[in-house]
């Protein structure tokens, strides 16, 4: 499974509820990354996309507590267990997890490859991931040059999980 997100030099990923900022060649990527593809997400996350609806052109599986939630053009479930039996269906590499704060660290451990876009920039932020860079499983293994959005540096950063044979 990979993981795909967005972060600042302190891991951070959103604000109250929002991303901390927009930057159109990372959504492209988000996009030409997950379309056709199975994506695992938050309620919270979910509230966070236009019209505060499942994204078209992928399976939207979310992850909430909430027994009662239906969400029309997605599939609710309630627990990791469920989920991770859910994407057995599909090839691992096709499936990726988009967020919250919660659902990266609930579903890291079963991830090999993380899309991460590293904003050089730090953030006042409420919500984060487990930082790559300070976890031993993990190595660079891509990295784009870097690039700018008005006064914003960036990099398209591949990690995959190092795995001992």
């Amino acid at each position: 499974m990979n993981i795909i997100a967005a972060v600042d030099n302190n891991w951070a990923i959103g604000r109250d509820g929002h991303l901390l900022v927009s930057i159109p060649n990372d959504m492209k990527l988000f996009r030409q990354e997950t379309e056709g593809k199975v994506i695992i997400l938050g309620r919270k996350t979910l509230a966070t996309f236009p019209g505060k609806r499942p994204l078209e052109n992928r399976k939207n599986i979310i992850l909430s507590e909430d027994r009662e939630l239906q969400v029309k053009d997605a599939l609710v479930l309630n627990s990791v267990e469920e989920v991770l039996n859910e994407v057995k269906k599909y090839r691992s590499e096709d499936v990726y997890v988009v967020g919250g704060a919660s659902i990266y660290e609930q579903f890291l451990p079963y991830c090999d490859v993380a899309h991460i876009t590293k904003i050089d920039f730090e953030y006042f932020a409420d919500r984060h991931m487990p930082n790559l860079d300070r976890d031993s499983e993990w190595k660079i293994t891509e990295e784009s040059d870097e690039q700018t959005y008005f006064d914003l540096c960036y990099t398209f950063t591949k990690y995959e999980r190092i795995t001992e044979k």
